[in-house]
């Protein structure tokens, strides 16, 4: 199924997108996405972690992608992290693909990552690189995107509810 609502560019976050990203995180943190966070993940923890989000954001170092449902609210985002070192000019790194679960099997998640790619490539960006737990639901995506398998780290992080997790390494060069 096609997303249909358009992905949209976040520069700053009002009080309204910022409970829904903080709910959004939650949301997957609860359902056993590693994105980083335990469960149960504290709202407070949650707001602070997008509020860092939209200061890079506003400095231009990365770009907050949203999609919204029909009503409104954010229902789904992932980030480009646009601010590399030196010598890294050329690579991005797509983090935080969410997708909060009431919002699944919609085609968010394949939409968000199109926008994605396609924001590198207006930053100029010519290789793109991710990671995600491996066994985690997100694999199959990547792939049938066209991203190619780097390789695995095994014990890499924990599951929110504890246990080693390995994570899977993608890439994926951007054609102009």
């Amino acid at each position: 199924m096609e997303y249909s609502t358009p992905i949209q560019q976040l520069h700053a976050l009002d009080a309204a997108d910022q409970e829904a990203l903080t709910d959004v995180l939650i949301d997957c943190v609860a359902g056993g996405a590693s994105v980083s966070f335990m469960h149960p993940l504290p709202p407070a923890k949650a707001d602070a972690f997008w509020q860092g989000v939209a200061d890079s954001a506003a400095k231009g170092d990365r770009a907050l992608l949203v999609a919204r449902n029909r009503d409104g609210r954010i229902v789904g985002t992932v980030q480009v992290v646009l601010g590399q070192t030196d010598n890294q000019p050329h690579r991005a790194d797509i983090s935080k693909l969410l997708v909060h679960r009431s919002a699944r099997k919609q085609g968010l998640g394949e939409a968000l990552m199109k926008a994605a790619e396609q924001c590198a490539r207006s930053a100029g960006k010519t290789m793109l690189v991710l990671d995600t737990a491996t066994g985690g639901g997100a694999e199959g995506l990547y792939e049938r995107l066209g991203w190619s398998l780097c390789g695995r780290i095994p014990d890499y992080a924990l599951w929110p509810d504890g246990g080693l997790c390995a994570t899977t390494i993608f890439y994926k060069p951007l054609l102009p």
